[in-house]
């Protein structure tokens, strides 16, 4: 075969392959069947069109930089409102009789906890019985005394020593009704109540709240020292502490607001006061405690829970905000969705301040007047991936 022969070949060969390429199915050289439907309308560079009717179900705003009130935010951690936790101690040595209570249990002011059973207790309590006939005896005679007296039926020196009994049965029981009080014994009209004549000593709780520990059994014997047996804490207002850096500590007052969020509850802000910024400085960690008293009407902070902490600072800056609806998360990245053109939409990762509310600081991504969808979010997200599958 000739040299022209075999270029003629490829020449046709060639002008087959463009042929079959060019047509809708390369693989049969047959042309692509009309199926009626449409390219999904996402285009290479990422972006998502919208028809008109999906169009009108989303709200599309223009972020602007705003005067906006600056906040510090630092880590806390929730603990009991110190004034509000009272420690119960054994008043004298004994064993524990009538244990009422346990971890977790709710208590009145006043309620009864326990009782300690102690033969010091009966003998205090004997020795003001005791006293109490004394103090009468001592009464009746010296009253006796001054009438026998003023009718000169008795001397000076005899009216003098009736007083003067008298006096010391009087000195007598008011130190045995003191002692009772200091134990808790002392009833209406100054009378024991019945228990403590048998030595059993009430304890009370001083406080209402909650029983937060217990360290004793029914029978044990307890000292009377500074160990408590029982401890009652209050959780309507609990104390929110954090440390503040050294470089930020003239941003924070005594009285400023705060806000508090946590991890358990993530869409609730509980409002606080400082009420206590640390005297010193950590030298390790360069901070400085604040402590946050925090209303807790119904008990969900609970003491060791961490937290967030923003408080407000007076001063005021114009910065860029994108509200916080338009946000959505994913791979651990913010993202908002842009319309670059009307109804054509694209995702635009963004770095923002963290911390809560309804607008959030822009720190990169955004520009002033760039148009961001806050509502429908969730439908464009829906779409997009419906179009990516």
């Amino acid at each position: 075969m000739s040299t022209i022969d075999t270029h003629a070949r490829a020449a046709v060969l060639a002008a087959t392959l463009v042929a079959v390429s060019c047509s809708g199915h390369p693989e049969t050289g047959r042309a692509a069947p009309d199926t009626g439907v449409v390219a999904a309308p996402t285009e290479g560079d990422g972006t998502i069109a919208l028809d008109p009717k999906m169009r009108a179900s989303i709200r599309v705003d223009t972020i602007a930089e705003r005067d906006t009130a600056s906040a510090l935010a630092i880590a806390g951690k929730v603990q009991f409102d110190e004034d509000r936790v009272a420690h119960v101690l054994a008043p004298l040595a004994g064993r524990v009789v009538d244990l009422r209570v346990k971890v977790g249990d709710t208590t009145r002011k006043g309620q009864m906890l326990c009782a300690i059973g102690s033969r010091e207790a009966a003998a205090v309590v004997g020795e003001h019985i005791e006293g109490r006939k004394d103090l009468e005896l001592a009464e009746k005679n010296a009253a006796m005394t001054q009438d026998l007296f003023e009718h000169e039926a008795a001397s000076r020196m005899a009216l003098q020593q009736a007083q003067n009994d008298l006096a010391k049965a009087r000195a007598r029981v008011a130190r045995t009704e003191e002692a009772l009080r200091m134990l808790g014994l002392a009833g209406h009209d100054d009378l024991p109540p019945v228990d403590a004549v048998r030595g059993r000593v009430p304890i009370v709780s001083p406080i209402a709240g909650v029983v937060i520990e217990r360290k004793v059994t029914e029978g044990q014997f307890v000292q009377s020292d500074s160990t408590p047996i029982l401890t009652v804490g209050n959780l309507d207002t609990v104390w929110v502490v954090g440390d503040v850096f050294e470089r930020d500590l003239r941003l924070v007052t005594v009285g400023q607001t705060a806000s508090i969020t946590t991890a358990a509850y993530p869409g609730d802000r509980f409002q606080g006061r400082v009420n206590y910024i640390s005297p010193a400085i950590d030298p390790a960690t360069r901070t400085a405690k604040v402590r946050v008293s925090v209303d807790n009407p119904r008990g969900r902070l609970k003491p060791e829970m961490f937290a967030a902490i923003d408080l407000h600072v007076d001063a005021h800056e114009r910065a860029l905000t994108v509200p916080t609806a338009a946000i959505f998360m994913e791979t651990g990245r913010s993202y908002v969705y842009v319309e670059v053109s009307p109804g054509r939409f694209a995702r635009r990762p963004i770095e923002v301040v963290s911390g809560g509310g309804t607008e959030r600081g822009v720190l990169s991504g955004l520009r002033a007047g760039d148009r961001v969808v806050v509502d429908g979010v969730l439908l464009l997200r829906q779409e997009e991936q419906q179009r990516s599958s």
